[in-house]
C-alpha cells in the first residue's frame, strides 16, 4: 500500500509538471523551472526523470540544463533538444541509495546509456559511476569536451 501511495504522488506531481491539460510539455523546459535538479530520492521519483524525458523527446520541445544538475538529472541530457548552460555544473556519480550506501548497478547502468559515447567513456574510465561520490563537470566542459550543445 505504502508504495502504491507514492506512486500515486509521483503521478500526480508528473502530471502537475506537465500541466495535465492535454498538452505537451512546456516549451523551453529547464532543469531550474522543474525543480529537479537535485536528483531522485527513490525508485518512484527516478520513474519521473524517465517520464519527463520521454515526454520531452515525443513533444520535441527545448530543455534546458540551466543550473545545478545532479544524479538523475544528468539523464536530462539524454533529450534530443537538450541544451547545456555554460554557468551549469553537473554532479555524476553511481546509482543507487546515497542515504543508506546503497550502490544499484542497473540504476547506474541506466543512467550510463543515456550518457553520450564521449561522456560514457570519460566516467567510467575515471571511475566516477564506480561510488556514491559526486563528480563535478561544468557545463562548459560537458559542451566543448563531449560535444552537448550550448543554450542560445
Amino acid at each position: 500500500m505504502h508504495n502504491r501511495r507514492r506512486l500515486i504522488r509521483a503521478l500526480a506531481i508528473f502530471f502537475a509538471f506537465c500541466g495535465f491539460t492535454g498538452q505537451s510539455a512546456h516549451a523551453d523546459g529547464s532543469v531550474s523551472s522543474s525543480g529537479m535538479g537535485y536528483g531522485a530520492r527513490d525508485q518512484a521519483a527516478f520513474a519521473q526523470f524517465l517520464a519527463v524525458i520521454g515526454q520531452y523527446n515525443a513533444s520535441g520541445e527545448r530543455f534546458r540544463i540551466d543550473s545545478h544538475c545532479q544524479s538523475a538529472c544528468t539523464m536530462f541530457l539524454s533529450i534530443r533538444n537538450v541544451c547545456v548552460e555554460p554557468g551549469a555544473t553537473l554532479l555524476f556519480h553511481a546509482g543507487g541509495n546515497r542515504q543508506k550506501g546503497i550502490i544499484n548497478p542497473s540504476t547506474t547502468q541506466k543512467m550510463l546509456s543515456t550518457y553520450k559515447p564521449a561522456l560514457r567513456q570519460y566516467l567510467t574510465a575515471n571511475h566516477f559511476m564506480d561510488t556514491l561520490e559526486f563528480h563535478s563537470i561544468s557545463g562548459s566542459e560537458i559542451i566543448s569536451r563531449f560535444g552537448y550543445r550550448a543554450c542560445r
